[in-house]
């Protein structure tokens, strides 16, 4: 597992912490090569202005995922985790219309809050155990 790299902060809504976005950039996934056409440094600028102040986008040298490229974790907000929400893994997160629902997603309050939009459903997969404890401890 690689390096992980804080974006902007933000808080959520009243003050309370806002869901954060991780955003692999790893060896499979944001590289040219494997996704010839996607505009990887567009796709974070757009994560990254659309989740503004409700929460934070940061980036990952890599999430061990590397089959399900591109991989984006949305992490709960303080509300969401106490609804026992856990963070959410989404797979092929190549489109603008994905990036978009993403967004669309976190500043309605993400996991444990709000049902994902449109068809970002069908993005979620589980990982490895060991992935999974990697990334959210």
């Amino acid at each position: 597992m690689g390096r992980q790299n804080s974006g902007r902060r933000g808080g959520g809504r009243n003050g309370t912490a806002g869901c954060t976005v991780t955003v692999c950039r790893g060896c499979c996934c944001g590289t040219e090569r494997k996704h010839p056409g996607v505009d990887h440094a567009a796709q974070v600028e757009r994560l990254t202005a659309g989740v503004g102040e409700t929460g934070r986008v940061r980036l990952s040298d890599c999430l061990d995922a590397c089959t399900d490229s591109n991989v984006v974790v949305v992490a709960p907000s303080a509300q969401g985790r106490l609804t026992g929400a856990r963070p959410v893994w989404l797979a092929g997160v190549l489109t603008a219309a994905t990036t978009d629902e993403v967004v669309e997603w976190v500043r309605s309050g993400g996991p444990g809050v709000a049902d994902p939009p449109g068809l970002l459903d069908l993005s979620v997969f589980t990982p490895s155990r060991r992935v999974r404890q990697a990334v959210e401890d």
